[in-house]
Order: structure tokens, then C-alpha cells, then sequence
């Protein structure tokens, strides 16, 4: 894995509970350096030999500084074997202290520290996934009305040979991005520019997959004079009836409204680090409590773990991540959310579009559970649900 380097302090962007895994992380990474310098200083010593006697064999000097040069930089271009690196009985080691340590901590990871690791600043958001799962992407600016809100991503995209329409909340992928994006929160008009694309998506038969990561819409003065709520409240009902397939994927945060307006879906899937919830732990302890600094306590009242997501029928599938996180290798992660999506689209596109609504409709009215005192459990219409309220 390549860990992100900082002259002050390579670690600075690890979580406390994560830091004795990065640890061994950086002397792996430093003894691969020294094998690897190691090797590619004995096959430049060993070319030179050969030039060497190949010198004498013909009756000509060697001509070294000519030679040496060229050697280096051919074995320089060419990536030390995996045998080399195996064969060390050191690296092996570290290795292994450094997986078990990665299995207790995927075993023994709190609720708490999943939110962290949903909000993990090495985390891959939108413009990895961009790199990394989609091609051919065409971005879409504007909501016609006010403006450009970059907090979300709108534009059309190829997930493998399909043709897809691409809306995703966009947290930045560096410091200057994520002031430019506000880190995720988008404006009433961020949420118009996403339902204008998705009617055009529907206009034109495509698709449309959702990136979700947000800890809520913008909160400020501005948004709600621009008629915030109204906004994702329009998208929310549009979404609703689209009648081409929706698929949406949380792939860190997914606060409130704020993921809601690009969150109605015929299938949701969630990475398994990220949290989907009627309000960010900190909002909640804020209300109950009116002490944020309670964030823990909420967000086990508020059961923000993945799985709870399936039990109580609002997710469809939980997306493994990597051992330790989706920041540990973004790569596998992205190939895991691409599968999922080609494979959940390609259920949707078979059914047809009032069939899809029909089944879009049924998902949120039986999502969520009431128990009432000596009777049986029932779903949002007052029917018999063969569901469970867990504690």
C-alpha cells in the first residue's frame, strides 16, 4: 500500500486506532526500499562484470561510464520480483504481525470507529471512483436556475459497456477542492442540477448510479432562502417515479436530507465502513443532548453500523471494504463497487419500467418497523410485517 508522506509526519492522517497498523506499514515500505536498492545494486555489479569480460574477450577495454549508467537505469525501470521480497525472512514477518493486527482490528472495530473510518481523509470519494470505475465521463454543469453547486457531480459516464448518468456528492480530493465543494454539503442548487441530469437520463433510457457521501445539506442562510428544502424535497418525489433504473451506493457518509435528495433508489448498496442515517451523530447528540462532544453515545443509539441498514430493510447489500478500510486499497475497493453495480443494473434493466416503480414503491413503504404493546409487528401502512424490531 502507498501511505500518503509528510516531511513532519508520515502518520499524520492516521486514525489513533489504526496507527500501530501503519506503523508496520512504513517498515515494510522501508525494508522493500533497502532489498530493492539492494537488488538493483547487484544487477548493475553484475552487468558490469559481464561488460567487463566481455571486454577482454574482444581485446577492448570496458568502457564503464558508458556502460554502468545504461544498466542501472534498465534495472532501475523494472519492478523488484515478488520472490525477492518473499524470500526475506524479515519483511515476512512484518507482514504477518502487521495482517493479524489487521484482522483484530476489522473483528473488534467499534461503531464509532466505522464513522471515523467512513469519514477517513484517504477515504476514495468521487474522484477516485471517477479513475477508478468509470470511463469516458462527460461532466454536466449547472441547475439553469442559479448555478453551479460542486459539491455534486453530474455528467454522463461508462460503467464497463454501459452507459450510465453519473450524480455524486463530491468532497474533493485535496484540501483547495474540499473548500471548493464544502466538503460535501450541497446547495438547493447542487440538488436541481442532479434532478434536471436524471430527467435527461430518463428522457434519453439511461441509467442512473448515485455516489453518496455527505454528512448533510448545507445548513447556511443562503440555502435556505434558495428553498433547500423544497429542493430535496422535489427530488424525493421525482425520483420516486423515474422509469429507468436507479442504483445508489454509499460510499462514506450518507447524512439526512442531504443524502436522501440523491439517495431514492431501486436498489442501495453500502460499503461497509459508512453509515446512512436521518442525521449525523454529532447533529443528533446536539438535539438530545445539546452536547455534540456526545457523538459516540449517538451514534450507537442511532445504530450506524452497516448491517443494521439490511436488517431493517433499508439497504440491499453490504459492499465488504478491505481489511482495515476502503483508504487501504482503493483499488479493490473500486472493483468491488463496480461488480455489484453492473450486477444489481443488469437485474434492473430486465424488469420493465412499471414494474421497477411498482417494486421502487413497495421498498420505502415497507422500509422501518412499529411494535405496538400486545400486538404483532406492522409495517408504515398498519399491515402485518413478518419483520422484527431489534433493540
Amino acid at each position: 500500500m502507498a501511505l500518503s508522506k509528510s516531511k513532519d509526519d508520515p502518520l499524520k492522517n492516521a486514525l489513533s486506532f489504526e496507527r500501530p497498523v501503519r506503523e508496520l506499514d512504513l517498515k515494510i515500505e522501508e525494508l522493500v526500499a533497502r532489498v530493492r536498492a539492494a537488488a538493483q545494486a547487484a544487477a548493475v555489479a553484475a552487468d558490469e562484470k559481464s561488460a567487463a569480460k566481455s571486454g577482454k574477450k574482444s581485446g577492448k577495454k570496458a568502457d564503464r561510464k558508458k556502460d554502468a549508467p545504461t544498466a542501472s537505469k534498465a534495472v532501475a525501470t523494472e519492478p523488484l520480483s515478488a520472490p525477492v521480497v518473499e524470500s526475506d525472512p524479515e519483511i515476512q514477518e512484518l507482514v504477518r504481525q502487521r495482517d493479524a493486527l489487521l484482522e483484530d482490528l476489522h473483528d473488534g472495530l467499534t461503531t464509532w470507529q466505522r464513522i471515523q473510518l467512513s469519514r477517513h481523509v484517504e477515504r476514495p470519494v468521487t474522484g477516485d471512483y471517477l479513475k477508478l470505475v468509470f470511463s469516458d465521463v462527460l461532466e454536466l454543469h449547472g441547475d439553469r436556475l442559479f448555478g453551479d453547486d460542486k459539491a455534486i457531480f453530474t455528467g454522463f459516464a461508462r460503467l464497463g459497456e454501459r452507459r450510465v448518468m453519473l450524480v455524486a456528492h463530491r468532497k474533493g480530493l485535496s484540501t483547495e477542492e474540499r473548500i471548493a465543494c464544502n466538503w460535501g454539503c450541497a446547495h438547493p442548487e447542487g440538488y436541481r442540477k442532479a434532478l434536471r441530469c436524471m430527467q435527461l437520463a430518463e428522457r434519453m433510457g439511461l441509467p442512473i448510479v448515485t455516489l453518496i457521501n455527505t454528512p448533510g445539506a448545507y445548513p447556511g442562510i443562503a440555502a435556505e432562502e434558495r428553498g433547500q428544502a423544497s429542493a430535496i424535497a422535489w427530488n424525493i418525489l421525482e425520483m420516486a417515479r423515474l422509469d429507468v433504473p436507479v442504483v445508489s451506493v454509499v460510499i462514506g457518509e450518507g447524512g439526512s436530507g442531504g443524502a436522501l435528495g440523491i439517495g431514492v433508489c431501486d436498489r442501495l448498496l453500502v460499503l461497509e465502513n459508512s453509515y446512512y442515517s436521518v442525521i449525523s451523530p454529532e447533529g443528533c447528540a446536539s438535539i438530545l443532548w445539546k452536547d455534540g462532544t456526545r457523538a459516540e453515545e449517538a451514534a450507537v443509539a442511532l445504530r450506524l453500523e452497516s448491517g443494521a441498514l439490511t436488517e431493517l430493510g433499508i439497504a440491499d447489500e453490504i459492499l465488504p471494504e478491505p481489511r482495515g478500510g476502503a483508504q487501504r486499497n482503493k483499488a479493490q475497493t473500486a472493483e468491488t463497487v463496480a461488480e455489484a453495480l453492473g450486477r444489481h443494473l443488469d437485474e434492473l434493466t430486465g424488469m420493465e419500467p412499471a414494474e421497477r416503480r411498482r417494486l421502487r414503491y413497495a421498498k420505502y413503504r415497507s422500509v422501518g418497523r412499529v411494535v405496538e404493546a400486545g400486538s404483532s409487528v406492522k409495517n408504515a401502512d398498519g399491515e402485518p410485517s413478518g419483520g422484527a424490531l431489534r433493540p
